[in-house]
């Protein structure tokens, strides 16, 4: 909200408080969001590991990609990218239920039949 400025005005100051206090209460995606802030608008490569590295133990596809990539290879140690990894999987498998199963299920059918209709 505050770094598109939408419905308020542009604040990178609040835009990264709101992130870093979202991070500290277990949110995956606000801990990716303040590793890529970390490494383009800072430069700090290693504290933006860290966040990937916390951000993909919470089960985060998305930093795990990043940390497998060529862009952090260089940094990652092969130690902290395999317990990175192990502690994906395990969250991950978590959060796996029937019931999530069936509602992601459904929502590949939606998506099937949305593709129709628009053809």
């Amino acid at each position: 909200m505050y770094k598109e400025g939408y419905g308020v005005e542009k604040d990178e100051k609040k835009d990264i408080h709101h992130l870093e206090e979202a991070a500290i209460g277990g949110h995956p995606k606000a801990r990716y969001n303040l590793g890529c802030h970390e490494y383009r608008c800072n430069g700090n490569t290693e504290r933006a590991v860290k966040h990937l590295i916390i951000a993909a133990s919470q089960g985060d596809n998305d930093s795990i990609k990043v940390l497998m990539g060529p862009l952090f290879s260089w940094v990652v140690k092969k130690e902290e990218l395999a317990a990175a990894l192990r502690a994906h999987h395990a969250a991950v498998d978590a959060t796996k239920s029937p019931q999530r199963e069936a509602a992601e299920a459904f929502d590949r059918i939606q998506d099937t039949i949305d593709v129709e209709d628009s053809n």
